[in-house]
């Protein structure tokens, strides 16, 4: 789910920026981006916001800004000039212009906090970041009622398909008992059909064909979806479980399918089952 959220925290003269921006991914995808962030605060902000957000190509930027006349981040000289080297010979192998100085200033350990590195995270940092992930959930959830609605109106037009293969499914046994007498007259013209063996081989034929079992692990199916959209918590990873489920008692009842209609109206709910798919991947 897409998703803003900015928080802001100042203490001793010291204010820390954290903006965190979230876009639909399938997994938790988590970049840290700003200032050199020691490994101890790196620790703490992936914590938080794994603690929060379960999947997602997250970004968060960190900022923090000294006191006028108080000293800011430095450039290490060997740091630059390995990377400048790298990315130099890099260009040459292939046939590019060479690596100016943002480039070079943007490859890790050039800058370096002038703040010594601590073992404590900064509690600025953190405070912000809290902030802007309440932030985020607030967007969020608001996305993920306009989200829930879009699914259920989907889920509706499932239901409606299903009752619609039923239906048809009910008059197959009729249609192969005709379609097979016929079958047996052009063959046997003036010979006498045998009820009782008939009777045998439309029920044989109708056994083939039934979809009674697929039709009721649908239904389930969609309910289960349907209720997962009304419960708390995170709910992507099972959504997209019963997506995959709905999918193959759809197949299965395609093959199965003796009827054009039938098989007409397992096209039209897979059509369906895509655009539930689609918004799925976007659900946390």
């Amino acid at each position: 789910m897409t998703g803003y959220g900015r928080g802001v925290a100042e203490q001793d003269g010291r204010r820390a920026t954290v903006e965190v921006r979230t876009v639909n991914h399938r997994f938790l995808d988590l970049k840290l981006r700003g200032m050199p962030i020691p490994a101890a605060l790196e620790e703490q902000l992936a914590a938080r916001v794994r603690a929060s957000i379960e999947r997602g190509a997250v970004t968060v930027s960190v900022h923090l800004v000294a006191p006028p006349g108080e000293a800011g981040p430095r450039v290490d000289p060997a740091a630059a000039r390995r990377a400048h080297a790298m990315l130099a010979e890099l260009a040459a192998q292939l046939g590019v212009g060479g690596p100016d100085l943002a480039l070079v200033l943007a490859q890790p350990g050039v800058l370096v906090s002038a703040e010594p590195a601590g073992d404590e995270p900064d509690p600025r940092v953190l405070a912000a970041l809290d902030t802007a992930l309440a932030q985020l959930d607030g967007m969020r959830a608001t996305e993920g009622e306009a989200l829930a609605a879009e699914l259920r109106a989907r889920l509706d037009e499932l239901t409606a398909l299903r009752a619609s293969i039923a239906g048809l499914a009910a008059a197959v046994p009729g249609q192969l008992a005709r379609r097979l007498a016929d079958r047996v007259r052009r063959l046997v013209e003036d010979a006498e059909l045998d009820p009782g063996r008939l009777a045998q081989e439309v029920a044989l034929l109708a056994d083939r064909a039934d979809v009674t079992e697929e039709l009721v692990r649908l239904a389930s199916h969609i309910e289960q979806a349907r209720a997962l959209l009304a419960a708390p918590g995170t709910v992507g990873r099972r959504l997209d479980f019963l997506v995959q489920e709905i999918g193959r008692e759809l197949n299965t009842i395609g093959s199965k399918s003796t009827s054009a209609e039938i098989s007409t109206a397992v096209v039209d709910a897979k059509a369906v089952l895509e655009k539930v798919r689609e918004q799925a991947q976007n659900v946390e």
